[in-house]
């Protein structure tokens, strides 16, 4: 049963901006370590922190209930890839406090980008 969905889109260049502008002020507020270090060792680092960032924003968007966004730390939504490359997130904080009271099983993810956008889809389900 779905329980909670949520899409983002991105331009990468706003991603890159921040990076530039506000470095690793605005990095470790919004990205873990270990994404820091899956994008930096990628060509385009800007489009998978974009294609990070559309995933953690369509996770709050999912976990918003009647209108009301829910708010935590942005780093308390890691995202990770398994062997195939697909996304999952890990949660923690009062993410992973809610994902519990709420009795979320699952939750899908769907991501692509471009050199100018990110795109992200996310489903919840019981």
């Amino acid at each position: 049963m779905v329980i909670g969905s949520g899409i983002d889109i991105i331009e990468v260049e706003r991603i890159q901006f921040a990076k530039d502008k506000w470095q690793d002020r605005f990095l470790k507020k919004v990205f873990t370590e270990k994404e820091l270090s899956y994008a930096n060792g990628k060509k385009t680092a800007a489009e998978h922190l974009a294609a990070r960032f559309a995933i953690k924003e369509a996770v709050v968007k999912a976990f918003s209930v009647n209108g009301k966004k829910y708010l935590g730390d942005w780093t308390d939504i890691e995202v990770s890839n398994d062997k195939s490359g697909r996304p999952f997130v890990n949660l923690y904080g009062n993410f992973a406090r809610v994902r519990k009271k709420r009795r979320v099983k699952q939750i899908i993810i769907s991501v692509s980008h471009t050199h100018r956008y990110a795109v992200a889809s996310v489903i919840l389900t019981k």
